[in-house]
């Protein structure tokens, strides 16, 4: 529905906005605390949102402009150990998301002015077997998952929690 859509297209807005304040104030050492044992830290995780939205944003795009686009998954746990990651200050990461988000929350509100795919493939079913789900469900799947696993995260650590 259009309100689904609305409201997806505000929390895009918003997302960038909740991760930079979810991240503020950590120390580099809470910063590279992992979760559990075994478990990505805050600035995985931080690094991690932008990295997952930019594949979100380039999906929507495809649904956007193709009628069954190619949609390739990615090995998430793999970019979360890459170089830039441990090398890359967390701001670097919460600005992409901003800009990001700023290029996302314009192209989902002037997307039905686009010849639209009626379904957006889904990257987590099985290879090349990609099950449709609405482009609208998608979008709102996309917001600020990530933004509320840093907030959690970042409000045990600031409380003396692991």
């Amino acid at each position: 529905s259009y309100t689904t859509l609305f409201r997806s297209i505000a929390e895009i807005a918003e997302a960038p906005a909740k991760l930079r304040a979810a991240a503020g104030g950590l120390t580099p050492a809470q910063l590279d605390t992992p979760y559990r044992e075994g478990g990505w830290t805050a600035r995985q995780v931080i690094h991690h949102v932008p990295d997952s939205h930019m594949n979100a944003y380039v999906r929507f795009k495809l649904a956007l402009t193709e009628p069954e686009p190619t949609i390739k998954p990615y090995d998430e746990a793999a970019w979360a150990v890459l170089g830039d990651v441990s090398s890359t200050p967390v701001e670097t990461s919460l600005t992409l998301l901003e800009a990001l988000h700023d290029r996302w929350t314009l192209l989902a509100a002037n997307a039905r002015r686009c010849r639209v795919c009626p379904n957006l493939p889904s990257s987590r079913a099985r290879r090349n077997t990609f099950g449709p789900i609405s482009r609208v469900v998608r979008l709102a799947r996309q917001t600020p998952r990530g933004a509320c696993r840093v907030r959690a995260r970042a409000s045990r650590l600031k409380s003396g929690k692991r």
